[in-house]
This record gives C-alpha cells, structure tokens and sequence, in this order.
C-alpha cells in the first residue's frame, strides 16, 4: 500500500497502532471498538483488525488543524 507519509512516521505509527490494537483485543475488544477508541468513525463496521491498524495508523500521521480561537 502507498502512504504519502514519512516512512519513518508511517512505521512508528503502524507500531503504535499495532500495540493499541492489541491491548484491545486483549481486553475482549473488537477492530470497530478500536477505531472508536481513536476517535475515528467508519459507516459499516470493521470486522478486520489490519484494516484498523491502517486506518488508525493514517489517523495519527494526518497533521490535524487546532480550532481557532
């Protein structure tokens, strides 16, 4: 799959994400209760924990703009 990211960024994330993706799996948790935990959204639910992984990973590399004041 192509990114547009940093690679190292990309890596780290995919890293970061595996890690959470697993303490909820652990807990009983399911890849739709993952993406939630992220604050992320999807129409259908996820039933596959790589797509959650990518997708969370995507989350934390998007550059996010603060509210203005």
């Amino acid at each position: 799959m192509f990114h547009r990211h940093n690679p190292l960024q990309w890596m780290e994330a995919i890293g970061y994400a595996r890690q959470a993706c697993a303490r909820i799996f652990r807990d009983g948790g399911t890849p739709s209760d993952a993406l939630l935990v992220f604050g992320l959204r999807s129409p259908e639910t996820c039933r596959d924990w790589s797509v959650a992984v990518d997708r969370i990973a995507e989350s934390l590399c998007t550059r996010r703009l603060g509210k203005a004041a």
